[in-house]
Order: structure tokens, then C-alpha cells, then sequence
């Protein structure tokens, strides 16, 4: 039988010992929330967060404030965080102006947000997909010239409110311009929660075709749908080892109306759990940080996990 509060383990083959995950509550999670919390909030939960076991966790955006009020206290938030040693807290930044910002806050690690497809880029950056591609240029080169790693988000990898289904090849396009700029790692992003596991299979496989390792590629997953997990499944089974979650399942995209929540890490690690995939993130600390954060939000928490395991 299983540890009180975990599945039992059943493995399955070709799936990877060990996952890191991307915990992106306290930024893309937030940041869709029509409440700003304190910023005392945000500090606990971050804690929190690292209480529990995660060694990666994005904190904040250094976007402008108008664009994401919520997260307008960056600065404040960076000056007061008690960095542990061992544990990344990547940071977003949009533009030149947001890395000065995240360099003179100190941070270690940033990362960028492009698009797949060019209505989203108009939409989200103001730019074309090219033009956007030009404004990053200039930020990841300097973040990489001062010994920076940065992540690269591609959003709208399968589905596009505007634009309907997205062709792969443009996808795996866009993917390897991240990667000639030079970011370490690539977070591909269902933004609205369309995709299903054989075009997560079918992207991975025309990625690899294209050059890209998938040691360094990460699946940002909504649910929409209902199928983050089945998608983050057979992203596991293709070789992909990083996956991005939000603890409670908090988040979406406040630039696509259609996009839901963030695949909730508690489910995540429920299933990762059963399948004896480590993560080194202790499930029950999660949960409780997610009924608290719930609290604070004033609203149930939609992670199934949660609800099952904070009702016992």
C-alpha cells in the first residue's frame, strides 16, 4: 500500500526517473487574479513554496505594472525574498527595460514570452512575431553575456482563440528562433488548453527532427479541456523531463479570455507519484500552501487534489 496520502506506485516503461518542475504560481498564477494580495502574501507563499520542496519557482514579472498590476510590486518582492541556496527564481521580463530592472534587482535568472502565432504577438507584445523576435534579441544576449540562463516561453503552441489550430512547422520555426537567440531552456505552452497527446507526441517528434534536444524543453499545459495531464503524460513518454505547473492550479493568460487555469502541480505530482517519478516535492506541504493560498483568494482552490486531500 501507499504512503497515507499518495497512489500507489505502478511504473510504466520509457518515462524519466526524476521530473523538475517549474512551479509558476506566483507569477503566472497570480497575475490573472483580479485581487492584488499584499505583498506580504506573495513573500509566504513563495516560502511556502520552497518550504515544500521546490528548487524552481518563477516569482514575478518585471512587465509593466499597467500591463499587470498585480505584479507591480516586483522590485519589493526581490529586495525582501530570502534566496536559498540551490533554488532558481527565474523572473519575466518583456523588453530591455524589464531585464535593466530585473539586473538592478539582482535576479539570476529570467526569462522571455514569445508567441507562435503573429495575432497573439500583436495581442500580447504589440510587435509581429519578427518584430518581437528583434525586441529579445538584444535581452538575451545581455542576460547570457552576464552569465544569465534564460527560459523561453512559447505560448499558443496548438491553439489560437483567433487563429484556430496551429501548424506545427511554424511552431518548431519559432522554437529554434528561441533557441539561435540563445535561451537554455524552451517552455512550450498549450495557452488555451486545446491540444490533445498525439499533437504533443507529433510537436516533440518534429522538434527533435529539427535539431532540438529535449533535455532542455519544458510543457506548460492549461486544462481546459481536462487534458494537462494526459498531454503532460505523453510529453514524459517522448522525453521531455520538465514540466510547468501552478500550485492550486491558479492562473491563465490575461491577454486570451480562453485560457484557464495552469495545470495544478498537486495533481501533477499525484500522478508523477503513482508512476514512482521523483520530484523531491512533498505533496502534503503542497496542499496545505494551496488551501491557505485559497483562503487568502477567498475561493475553493480547483486542483482535484486538493479538494480530495484537504477534505480528509
Amino acid at each position: 500500500m501507499a504512503a497515507a496520502g499518495l497512489p500507489d506506485v505502478v511504473e510504466l516503461a520509457k518515462l524519466p526517473a526524476r521530473v523538475t518542475i517549474c512551479e509558476v504560481g506566483p507569477r503566472d498564477g497570480l497575475q490573472n487574479e483580479s485581487a492584488i494580495l499584499p505583498l506580504e502574501v506573495k513573500l509566504e507563499f513563495i516560502e511556502r513554496l520552497v518550504d515544500a520542496g521546490h528548487q524552481l519557482v518563477e516569482v514575478t514579472s518585471f512587465v509593466h505594472p499597467s500591463w499587470v498590476p498585480q505584479l507591480a510590486d516586483a522590485e519589493q518582492l526581490l529586495s525582501r525574498l530570502d534566496r536559498r541556496p540551490g533554488v532558481r527564481y527565474p523572473v519575466l521580463v518583456p523588453n530591455a527595460r524589464g531585464l535593466d530592472r530585473a539586473l538592478d534587482a539582482g535576479v539570476s535568472e529570467i526569462a522571455i514570452f514569445a508567441s507562435a502565432t503573429e495575432t497573439f504577438a500583436r495581442r500580447n507584445l504589440n510587435r509581429t512575431m519578427a518584430e518581437s523576435m528583434e525586441m529579445f534579441a538584444p535581452v538575451v544576449a545581455g542576460a547570457r553575456e552576464r552569465g544569465l540562463p534564460v527560459r523561453g516561453y512559447l505560448s499558443m503552441c496548438f491553439g489560437d482563440p483567433w487563429e484556430g489550430r496551429v501548424p506545427l512547422p511554424l511552431v518548431v520555426r519559432a522554437a529554434n528562433e528561441l533557441i539561435r537567440l540563445g535561451c537554455t531552456e524552451l517552455s512550450l505552452g498549450d495557452t488555451i488548453g486545446v491540444a490533445t497527446p498525439g499533437q504533443v507526441r507529433e510537436l516533440l517528434r518534429q522538434l527533435v527532427g529539427s535539431g532540438v534536444d529535449l533535455g532542455s524543453v519544458a510543457v506548460h499545459f492549461h486544462d481546459t479541456y481536462g487534458q494537462a495531464l494526459a498531454n503532460t503524460l505523453a510529453a514524459l513518454q517522448a522525453g521531455v523531463s520538465i514540466v510547468d505547473a501552478s500550485a492550486g492550479g491558479l492562473g491563465g493568460c490575461p491577454y486570451a479570455e480562453s485560457a484557464t487555469g495552469n495545470l495544478a502541480t498537486e495533481d501533477l505530482l499525484w500522478q508523477l507519484a503513482g508512476l514512482g517519478i521523483q520530484t523531491g516535492v512533498d505533496l502534503t506541504r503542497l496542499v496545505e500552501t494551496s488551501a491557505w493560498m485559497a483562503g487568502q483568494l477567498g475561493r475553493p482552490s480547483p486542483s482535484r487534489v486538493v479538494q480530495a486531500l484537504a477534505a480528509r
